[in-house]
């Protein structure tokens, strides 16, 4: 026994010795980051993340940190990185840096090569001091990249092997072997976008203790300054009109243009989630691994994306908000993936005009691009259709996608500052590229409905129907016009409209979509609920993916509340959730076992239709008729792009439309009334719009009036005359 006990005893002490012969630096937690950018999207495929050198052609100020280190010597130096560009074959190696030991760079250029993700060896360096400052120097603004520096005075590579280098990585940073238990939660939600928000701020507001786990540093997924995609989607209408009223509270003003950090409303987001006294919100936490015990999650762990600290969050319910199914693909749920022509990923970008003239690198690494092999940025905006990746991985090549669209945004930026039209682009410069895609579709968890595009387009009432999905079935497909020769992979899109629905009050999707068909606690909000590719087209826009959160947060109160799973909901407790989703988005409880309290800056009820956007007419004076409650003969078409209007909109008609609409107006007594019209002018409307007036069984008589012209009554009415 002695002899055994011996030997584990100089093992360990050569285990020891060797590790004070190694210092691993995670880049994700130098001390600053400088212009460096910490990305999270790859982790899934290369088990980490890393910081990258986003500079739009600039490079970036260093990154830099304070290490210490066991003992000096002669260390070798390894540098986890890639060339991004050579597995495209692309000549140049745009993704240059170097690494700053005390100032002094190595002899080494890092980011020049292999087209995986390697440990480069930069030679050796002579520690002279346990207190050693390094820096990243990028070189070049273009997307220069690193995950990991070693310095270690084995001369062996270290590993790169996926299955052994967290545990490595794990030994050498002196984390524990088991997770920090981070408590006991009724319902954990991963994914901090606008379904992950939706149902984080509901369920807490019913009175559940709620963790919130988001990868990035900020809220809003898709809707944060990070990828600058509007929000869409109408909220507050259909059944449930008070579904909704949470997204409204958080959802930001961007518009389709440009858009700037501020419009985004990061802060906003944060602050709203913060003020829940029941959520405990985890910003820059991965959720990596699930635990499960038969059709059951019983916790999942996250680590935090700065330290790589473990965590573990145990809960009674589970949510998966994190768009790509990751949490359902680890529990087992069963799940599906269109296997090709999938929609894709997008990286917006911005560009403006300077005072003075301002330079632009060459890049031949970039797409070879000329103008006219791509859309002209109009309004100074690549938008949303700059877009790639259609029968690409989209979780496990999500880097790859992501610098495709790099490729082609600085080819197409280098042909505006060097091609045939460079001197109308002098002043041009870039000042904005979203370096965290914006991914569409991947993953769908199925539930016990899976959602098709029949369903929508027939209509089929759901009795659980109660998110009001208002976007059209909006398909996104390669845009012929500019594949030319990248067949293989287009890189901007088109929009198919598919089905156009009725934006007013929408098409009620059914609960049964929002939780797993076969993990009995695993809820489910955003773009990988349970429907096929096709539905996928409507219900992918935040706001209503954010609205399935909001119902998401009610239903896991009821599960809480009667020891029940999602499914239950369904068939035991119906009407449970149909009173709660009755309740104004800003009712709250502290626990399960308060009572509702309603704030006084609660919203009003909308309408089926949604909230009024025009003129309340219970403002005006006087018996109103709107169009609305008129009859209506011949093709009208919906409007509401010239405000002022009355109520919800209005309808036009073309010349040859043969539209007529009839007003029935009851009044309560006999009198004289003068009768007013309304409408909004402009130039494309009728000069003689006729009106044919009939008081009871007197004589008719009609009225023609200019509507290319303002009304005179308030620039919106126009008298008729007494009646």
């Amino acid at each position: 026994m002695k002899n055994i006990f011996l030997t584990l005893a100089i093992t360990l002490a050569i285990v020891t010795a060797t590790h004070a012969q190694q210092v691993l630096v995670e880049a994700e937690s130098f001390d600053a980051h400088g212009g460096w950018k910490l990305d999270t999207q790859s982790i899934v495929a290369m088990g980490s993340p890393y910081l990258i050198a986003h500079g739009l052609g600039q490079p970036v100020d260093n990154a830099t940190t304070t290490v210490t280190f066991p003992e000096t010597g002669t260390y070798h130096v390894y540098v986890r990185t890639k060339d991004w560009v050579v597995r495209w074959d692309a000549p140049g190696t745009p993704g240059r840096f170097e690494l700053l030991v005390n100032d002094e760079a190595l002899d080494e250029t890092f980011g020049t090569t292999s087209a995986d993700w390697f440990w480069h060896h930069g030679g050796t360096v002579e520690i002279d001091s346990t207190t050693v400052e390094l820096a990243l120097r990028d070189l070049t603004g273009f997307a220069g990249r690193c995950d990991a520096i070693l310095f270690t005075k084995d001369e062996s590579t270290p590993p790169n092997d996926s299955g052994i280098l967290p545990g490595w990585r794990r030994d050498l940073l002196g984390l524990p072997e088991n997770p920090i238990e981070h408590g006991t939660y009724d319902l954990v939600v991963i994914g901090g976008g606008y379904s992950g928000m939706g149902a984080a701020i509901s369920a807490a507001r019913m009175g559940l203790k709620v963790a919130l786990i988001q990868n990035r540093p900020v809220l809003g997924g898709n809707g944060s300054s990070e990828i600058r995609v509007w929000a869409n989607g109408e909220v507050r209408r259909g059944r449930y009109p008070r579904i909704g009223e949470i997204v409204a509270e958080f959802t930001d003003h961007a518009s389709k243009s440009p858009g700037s950090y501020e419009e985004f409303e990061d802060d906003k987001k944060e602050a709203i989630v913060r003020a829940e006294p029941n959520i405990d919100l985890f910003l820059n936490h991965h959720a990596y691994a699930v635990e499960t015990e038969g059709n059951r999650i019983v916790a999942i762990k996250a680590f935090d994306t700065r330290t790589s600290a473990e965590k573990r969050f145990t809960g009674k319910l589970f949510s998966d908000c994190t768009g790509h199914g990751t949490i359902g693909y680890l529990a087992g749920a069963d799940w599906d993936m269109t296997p090709d022509g999938r929609m894709g990923m997008s990286n917006m970008w911005a560009w403006a005009e300077a005072e003075q003239p301002r330079d632009f690198p060459e890049t031949p690494w970039a797409l070879p691009l000329e103008m006219g092999d791509f859309p002209y940025p109009q309004n100074f905006h690549g938008q949303w259709f700059w877009e790639s990746g259609y029968d690409k991985d989209p979780i496990n090549d999500a880097e790859g996608i992501r610098d495709w669209n790099f490729r082609a945004v600085y080819g197409a930026f280098s042909a505006m500052k060097h091609g045939r039209d460079a001197g109308k682009h002098t002043n041009a410069h870039l000042t904005w590229m979203a370096y965290i895609g914006g991914t569409r579709e991947s993953r769908r968890l199925l539930g016990d409905i899976l959602l098709t595009r029949d369903d929508i387009v027939n209509k089929v009432d759901y009795p659980d129907g109660c998110v009001a999905t208002t976007w059209s079935i909006d398909l996104h497909y390669p845009k012929k016009q500019f594949i030319g020769e990248f067949e293989d992979n287009p890189f901007i899109a088109v929009a198919v409209q598919d089905e156009l629905l009725d934006r007013d009050f929408g098409y009620p999707v059914p609960y049964r979509t929002f939780y797993s068909r076969n993990i009995d606690n695993l809820f489910m909000a955003g773009r990988n609920i349970s429907v096929t590719h096709e539905a996928l087209g409507t219900t992918r826009v935040m706001r209503t993916c954010g609205m399935m959160g909001e119902v998401v947060g009610k239903a896991a109160s009821i599960c809480v509340l009667n020891n029940a799973d999602p499914r239950d909901v369904y068939t035991k407790y119906w009407t449970d959730l149909e009173e709660l989703m009755q309740l104004p988005g800003k009712a709250h409880r502290s626990t399960l076992d308060d009572t509702f309290v309603i704030p006084e800056d609660a919203l009003p009820l909308a309408s089926p239709l949604g909230p009024m956007p025009g003129i309340d007419p219970a403002t005006l004076e006087g018996i109103i008729v709107d169009n609305s409650d008129a009859t209506l003969t011949g093709n009208w078409t919906s409007g509401r792009g010239l405000r002022g209007f009355v109520g919800f909109g209005y309808v036009y008609a073309s010349p040859d439309s043969n539209g007529r609409i009839r007003f029935d107006v009851k009044v309560p007594e006999g009198g004289k009334f003068e009768l007013r019209a309304a409408y909004l002018a402009h130039p494309n409307r009728a000069t003689q719009a006729t009106y044919m007036i009939i008081p009871g069984n007197d004589t008719r008589r009609r009225v023609r009036v200019d509507q290319t012209k303002p009304a005179p009554i308030e620039s919106k009415f126009v008298s008729l005359g007494e009646v």
